[in-house]
């Protein structure tokens, strides 16, 4: 079994491609279905990332029903490639969405959230381990947002599958899940 973040990125990338429309519908129901229960909902700020459906990430569609419903301020995100920065702005019905070069749909422009003041993160990924470490793309964008979050910020990885035993190749710099919620089960880190 793959343990090193490059090798993980690959199985799971694969696993994913696999996986038919009707698969990732249900499972990604599934896990907003197990959101449910988490200790979170008497935040304010959630930030949730919009999906890149060529990717086959969890379609966050049904988080953003949950959270609509709860009437909870949501927050999404545009990525500035060349700083590996993100900006965070609130999304509202006048929010436009537009897909980026890399497929990635982001806000046009709207009100503007500092990462200080998001209390939920929904963090997207492609492995992560029991230890609550996560493997993404690869580029860091995540790791530097988590990091300007304050402290008591809770961080939500959402995945399709269960976790790996451990990620052997973790870095200081990466920032631990608090929560990684599958379609099967809740883990607690």
């Amino acid at each position: 079994m793959p343990t090193n973040k490059k090798e993980l990125r690959l199985h799971y990338k694969n696993l994913r491609k696999e996986l038919s429309p009707d698969a990732l519908e249900e499972k990604s129901l599934a896990i907003a279905n197990n959101l449910i229960q988490l200790p979170i909902w008497n935040k304010t700020y959630y930030h949730v990332f919009l999906p890149i459906e060529e990717h086959k990430e969890v379609n966050t569609e049904y988080v953003l029903h949950l959270l609509s419903g709860k009437d909870k301020e949501i927050v999404v995100s545009k990525s500035d490639f060349e700083t590996r920065g993100m900006s965070h702005f609130l999304l509202t019905d006048n929010t436009r969405i537009k897909k980026n070069e890399y497929n990635i749909p982001e806000p046009v422009n709207g009100l503007s959230v500092p990462s200080a003041t998001i209390d939920v993160v929904f963090v997207p990924l492609l492995a992560f381990d029991l230890l609550g470490n996560r493997v993404g793309y690869g580029k860091g964008f995540y790791d530097k947002f988590l990091a300007e979050c304050k402290p008591e910020t809770v961080k939500i990885g959402l995945s399709f599958f269960e976790a790996e035993d451990k990620i052997e190749d973790v870095f200081e710099s990466d920032v631990k899940l608090d929560y990684c919620v599958t379609p099967l089960k809740i883990y607690t880190f």
